[in-house]
């Protein structure tokens, strides 16, 4: 294993400017203040985002996902996303109380530009609200407003590089442990694996809404 050197670490801003030089004009011009109509179509059109927060315990990443366009918007300043059944960790929600600012990675199948959404969130729990997102006949548990403050593209080359929606590059589930194997092990058997494994299929169906 190679040794790192800590002689080599940037700790500088000069440091990395000098690095990477300065970004095209496009790389600037593409971030706006609130959601363009031409970044509306990429919201509305994405089944899955990442939702990156910080709290007083640290930084955390949540994948949150539903059917395409989700994620409303309610105005060009103004984002709704549902908090759907999770784990109840609420890790997301609990950052956002302590730190409000929050940051989106809009993702869509077979698409290689994502869209980057930089904002501020809070936590709602108006009835009226919670109904416009019933699906099945049962409301989130709670909505996050976001309140945008810089929307961008992302450009494809990670999407192209990685061959994200390349079949022929698809990893078999049977190649990586499964949730219950996971469990088990880092447990240290306190949780039945087999069972886990056996049961997650219909408590997914039941628990999805």
């Amino acid at each position: 294993m190679i040794q790192l050197d800590p002689n080599y670490a940037v700790s500088d801003i000069d440091t990395l400017e000098r690095l990477y030089g300065a970004p095209a004009a496009a790389s600037v011009k593409k971030e706006v203040a609130y959601v363009h109509p031409q970044y509306r179509k990429f919201i509305e059109a994405a089944p899955f985002v990442l939702l990156a927060t910080s709290g007083s315990e640290g930084m955390d990443l949540s994948p949150r996902g539903d059917s395409a366009g989700f994620v409303r918007v309610h105005d060009a300043n103004t984002l709704l996303l549902p908090d759907r059944r999770g784990n109840n960790r609420i890790d997301s929600l609990r950052n956002i109380l302590h730190d409000p600012r929050v940051a989106l990675l809009f993702v869509i199948p077979g698409i290689g530009e994502t869209l980057r959404v930089v904002g501020k969130a809070s936590i709602h729990l108006d009835p009226d609200l919670l109904t416009t997102f019933c699906v099945d006949g049962k409301p989130p548990r709670s909505v996050l407003v976001i309140k945008v403050e810089a929307v961008f593209f992302q450009c494809s080359r990670a999407v192209l590089r990685s061959s994200l929606w390349d079949h022929s590059r698809h990893v078999a589930r049977d190649d990586l442990p499964s949730p219950g194997k996971i469990l088990a092990e880092v447990s240290d058997g306190a949780i039945d694996g087999l069972k886990y494994d056996a049961d997650l299929p219909e408590r997914l169906k039941s628990t999805m809404y």
